[in-house]
């Protein structure tokens, strides 16, 4: 009976822990996208989640629209959000170095959280569950739906985005701005209209994340930093600019810090994933499925 009961105990921590590193594997996607782009770091990837997880809560349950329809709109505004956020805060520096972008996504950043923290003061905000709480039971280990939820959007997401930029003129675009922008000049891409797309598209990414974590973990203005944080690390453990990394690492944090609370001490369960993250990185710095192109330090 312990045996069943340790085990079962076991499934439960790993279902746990990859819920929550679908999430850091979604955030992880949304700072390789502009990254693959414009080599830049986005620090405002976590805002995108924040507001994600509040505006759906505003349009659905303050306004009252259904589910799928204040879904949609939270998505579109915060993809409106990114698109600004390129407009206002990147496109207007002349002259930018890597560095000078990543100081101005961080300033973005404290605008959108100071700007959520007006709207929505601090208390933090349910939302219901897409599919209802009833738990699942399967063999001992409990299953909110919601779980099958967040699971199933890291899925699509990571085959629609690798369709979109394996298959489609588009997706193969902005690939050629992140290798050689200026040779995608020549041959008639629009650099900055691509530029636009990948923090479009990062924002809907974002978005959703946010979205489909509010039913579990509820969401507030602050949330949002620490969510980048556990995404870029995930980015950085998988390999910086690899969807494929971003999946495996946000998956690999996840369970870390579910198996390291349940087994260890709950109180360092940020620290857990911190510490192997360094190991890695000692080991390989490029990540687990990174090139060693993405560890070269670039003089401006």
């Amino acid at each position: 009976m312990e045996t069943i009961s340790a085990a079962s105990q076991l499934f439960q921590f790993i279902v746990t822990g990859l819920t929550v590193g679908a999430i850091y594997a979604m955030v992880a996607i949304g700072f390789n996208i502009i990254y693959n782009v414009t080599e830049i770091i986005n620090l405002a990837q976590g805002e995108f989640v924040m507001l994600g997880g509040l505006i759906m809560v505003f349009m659905h349950v303050t306004v009252g629209l259904p589910m799928i329809l204040a879904f949609v709109t939270a998505v579109l505004l915060v993809t409106l959000t990114g698109m600004l956020l390129d407009r206002l805060a990147i496109k207007p520096i002349r002259q930018p170095s890597v560095m000078t972008l990543i100081i101005a996504t961080i300033a973005a950043s404290i605008v959108i959280k100071g700007t959520a923290m007006l709207i929505w003061g601090k208390s933090p905000y349910d939302l219901p569950a897409f599919s209802g709480r009833t738990p699942i039971e399967l063999g001992g280990v409990i299953i909110q739906p919601q779980y099958l939820w967040v699971i199933g959007f890291l899925v699509v997401v990571t085959i629609g985005l690798t369709l979109f930029f394996n298959r489609t003129i588009l997706g193969k675009a902005m690939a050629a701005c992140a290798d050689n922008p200026d040779a995608a000049r020549l041959v008639g891409i629009n650099v900055q209209y691509m530029v636009l797309l990948s923090f479009a598209l990062s924002a809907a990414i974002g978005a959703i994340a946010g979205m489909t974590l509010t039913p579990i973990a509820l969401m507030d203005y602050d949330r949002g930093a620490m969510l980048a944080i556990k995404g870029f690390g995930a980015a950085i453990l998988g390999g910086l600019g690899s969807f494929s990394g971003a999946v495996l690492g946000g998956l690999l944090i996840g369970l870390i810090e579910s198996l390291g609370a349940g087994f260890l001490l709950s109180g360092y369960k940020d620290a857990y994933a911190l510490i192997v993250l360094l190991l890695v990185l000692f080991l390989r710095p490029s990540g687990i499925m990174g090139n060693f192109e993405v560890t070269k330090f670039k003089r401006f």
